[in-house]
């Protein structure tokens, strides 16, 4: 698709949900309704369903602007935002106005083949999902960690650690399937951190530690995605960022179905 043509993709698709961003914006860092909550889960259907992963934060749980799980971070324009695009663009056919928040302990995880985790610095989870998320990858499900930078990886890789003792993190190199599964990305110079500026690592884990193996972990270090997808529809970052974000955001979805 060419970037003239993705734009206006991108303006179609993002009008109603711009509209409804800014009905529910609102509330405090996190991205909490102005009603102060949720939205309850949407019961399984077989469709595509955005999976958000819940935990307890480490440390107090509490930011600048008063409760923060870290979790929720974009919560929940990012998701809204980025289900309308794939709902134009694949034949995916998703849910675009409701998504689903789940503990790595919740069975009805194993309904979803995708999860989307965020700030991985804050991650300190129980061992019912430490077990919960081993269960998830090894039966073949897929996680997307984003958001989050700096020293954050280091929790990131412990915590990893007890999830899967063997496995380590390793690139992505530019050649693998995972950017070339429904977009043809040919290099990561579009990537970077949203406040941070620096240039964004793509690492995952593989089966077996093996780059020629199922992608089972996608990671994106130094970098935030769903950031660039929250404010798509606000101008307050370049678009061209917005629609790498989506172009990669994209074929994790179709790379996770495919495979």
């Amino acid at each position: 698709m060419t970037r003239a043509l993705l734009l206006v993709v991108l303006g179609v698709a993002l009008g109603a949900a711009s509209a409804e961003g800014q009905r529910r914006r609102g509330g405090g860092e996190g991205g909490m309704f102005s009603e102060g909550g949720y939205l309850p889960n949407a019961p399984y259907d077989g469709r595509f369903t955005f999976v958000r992963v819940k935990f307890s934060a480490a440390g107090d749980g509490f930011g600048f602007r008063g409760r923060d799980p870290k979790w929720d971070h974009d919560y929940p324009r990012a998701e809204r935002h980025f289900t309308k695009i794939l709902e134009e663009l694949t034949t995916l056919q998703p849910r675009t106005q409701v998504s689903n928040i789940l503990g790595f302990d919740d069975p009805d995880l194993f309904k979803f083949p995708v999860a989307y985790l965020c700030e991985p610095g804050f991650w300190n989870p129980t061992e019912p999902e430490v077990a919960g998320l081993q269960a998830y990858l090894k039966k073949g499900g897929f996680l997307i960690i984003d958001d989050f930078a700096g020293n954050h990886i280091f929790n990131l890789e412990g915590q990893l650690r007890r999830v899967l003792p063997d496995a380590r993190m390793l690139p992505i190199p530019v050649e693998h399937p995972v950017f070339d599964s429904f977009y043809k990305i040919e290099s990561f110079e579009g990537y970077v951190h949203p406040y941070a500026q620096v240039q964004t690592q793509f690492l995952g884990i593989f089966e077996n530690n093996d780059p020629t193996k199922r992608l089972m972990v996608a990671i994106n270090y130094n970098g935030d995605l769903a950031e660039y997808w929250e404010f798509s529809d606000s101008g307050f970052f370049a678009i061209d960022l917005s629609n790498e974000s989506y172009k990669l955001g994209v074929n994790y979805i179709v790379y996770a179905l495919t495979r």
